[in-house]
């Protein structure tokens, strides 16, 4: 039944990524044009390679994508990293489904669940997309099923896989639940690989699992030694790419100071909080929202006290997802609905918690009815003021302005530069492909020390400068202009839109190229 449930969503983000395609709206948001512009610059760039993976965002997504976004048609339309997200969408769909019905034993409440996630607009729209929600749900949600599934291997499978014995009748299983362990590490890695929320998942759904463990009987050390066999795959991912920040960018994790803070969350738990339970009832309506959050409190109190229902415990780290933005927002970080889409995935599973948790059949039957009427009442699947939809066209306005500055720069480059803050124009750079313009026609933070030099003075590299000056305060190349006044000496201004300003460089002896 799952993968039938998989299959139907499948189906149906395809029809709504091809209606969003239609309406001009998969790279309306500016990240969507940034994850494309980050897979492509691995090899399109004037310093191709490894350290233009980057490290702000996880490199899953951009690897995922490095190859097919080298071709033109993929780069510019997103379509190649769509068609990966609608497989994310409904792998994510099957595992919600996977999940109830796991729990409550009720196909009805599954399919119900499944609605619940599947049919949100919200979730519908950024499968559309080149985004990295869609790949962070999936493999978060995956990786939690594998974990449920894991929980129900006794302690003496788990350790005869360290000896097996080919003739013994448990030689079969033990081999499975080697495996499955090993798998279940990689699925966490990947997820701690895609965005953070994925971190506090992951801590938190294995002490869960150890907690399962321990309430069916298992010795507390040895639960702990058995989820410490799974817990070394995320645990690696996480400080490889510590590593590979530390290499790159300087740091062993990109702190704060890529945003200005302006949330009045600010230094506010409370109201850090009460943000992130306004955005998931935006996002779904109020009805849907309580009654899901009955079904997590149910689900986490029959996990504590039930050794039965003791894995229910797993599921509820899901709400893990909820302490990124949180501490975002605490630190004064913009207020974006977005960031509360990954939580719509243990919406639906404690919405069908709720419904499926009742004992008589009958009745859970009945109340899985009465969801999919709400869903019915709450969602409407292709809404176009769906609270992601609208945010996601904020910048759509500012295009036409940026395409009369992007006219300004004379064709043919040869060889020339455009230095331009790709932390903050990342999004104009993937826009500009269609005026013909690749980014290693740019010079940006991803060079080294070819951009450190240019900082100094852009002259001998830079033929044209691109400064974003409104958004936040303006980017870096603005903060450079005003402390070093110097800085744009021998360039003219010579158009602007949108709050991006173009510099064209007067032309004289000793320039050279990078």
């Amino acid at each position: 039944m799952p993968r039938i449930l998989a299959l139907a969503a499948a189906l149906g983000g395809a029809l709504v990524a091809w209606r969003y395609h239609t309406l001009g709206l998969t790279l309306s948001h500016y990240d969507a044009r940034g994850h494309l512009i980050v897979a492509r610059r691995i090899f399109d760039s004037i310093t191709p390679g490894w350290q233009q993976i980057g490290a702000v965002w996880l490199p899953l997504p951009h690897l995922l994508n490095a190859i097919p976004v080298q071709i033109d048609l993929f780069y510019r339309s997103g379509a190649a990293a769509v068609v990966m997200s609608i497989g994310e969408y409904a792998i994510a769909a099957g595992a919600i489904a996977w999940i109830v019905l796991r729990l409550t034993e009720s196909t009805c409440s599954a399919v119900a669940a499944t609605a619940v996630f599947a049919l949100n607009p919200n979730v519908l729209y950024l499968q559309s997309t080149p985004m990295t929600e869609p790949l962070l749900i999936a493999t978060t949600t995956v990786a939690v099923a594998m974990l449920l599934s894991w929980s129900r291997w006794s302690h003496a499978d788990l350790k005869a896989c360290a000896t097996p014995d080919p003739s013994s009748d448990s030689g079969n299983l033990s081999s499975g639940a080697c495996l499955q362990a090993c798998v279940v590490g990689w699925a966490l890695a990947l997820a701690c690989l895609t965005r953070y929320e994925a971190w506090p998942v992951t801590v938190s759904a294995l002490a869960a699992a150890a907690w399962t463990r321990w309430r069916r009987g298992q010795p507390l050390i040895s639960a702990l030694r058995d989820v410490s066999a799974i817990a070394i795959y995320p645990a690696l991912a996480i400080i490889v790419f510590a590593i590979f920040s530390r290499v790159v960018v300087g740091a062993w994790f990109v702190g704060s100071d890529f945003f200005v803070p302006e949330n009045k969350a600010l230094g506010n738990p409370l109201m850090a909080a009460a943000e992130i339970g306004w955005g998931v009832r935006m996002l779904s309506g109020s009805a849907l929202s309580w009654l899901a959050g009955m079904g997590l409190v149910l689900a986490a109190g029959l996990g504590l006290t039930s050794r039965r229902r003791a894995d229910a415990a797993i599921v509820i780290a899901l709400l893990g997802m909820a302490a990124i933005p949180w501490t975002a927002f605490l630190k004064g970080h913009p207020f974006r609905i977005r960031y509360m889409v990954p939580l719509m995935a243990i919406e639906a599973i404690g919405a069908g918690y709720a419904a499926g948790v009742v004992p008589n059949a009958r009745v859970r039957a009945a109340c899985a009815i009465a969801l999919l009427l709400l869903v019915g009442y709450q969602l409407r699947p292709l809404d176009a003021s769906a609270p992601m939809v609208v945010e996601a066209q904020w910048d759509r306005p500012n295009a036409p302005l940026r395409a009369q500055v992007t006219a300004c720069i004379a064709r043919p480059l040869n060889g020339a530069k455009i230095m331009a803050s790709m932390g903050s124009l990342g999004h104009y750079m993937q826009e500009a492909s269609r005026s013909g313009l690749a980014i290693r026609d740019f010079l940006h933070e991803g060079n080294g020390d070819i951009w450190l030099a240019a900082l100094e003075g852009p002259r001998p590299f830079a033929a044209w400068i691109l400064i974003e000056e409104k958004a936040e305060g303006g980017d870096m190349l603005a903060k450079r202009s005003r402390e070093k006044p110097g800085f744009l000496s021998g360039y003219t201004r010579l158009c602007e839109g949108a709050g991006l300003a173009l510099y064209r460089r007067a032309e004289g002896s000793g320039l050279t190229k990078p």
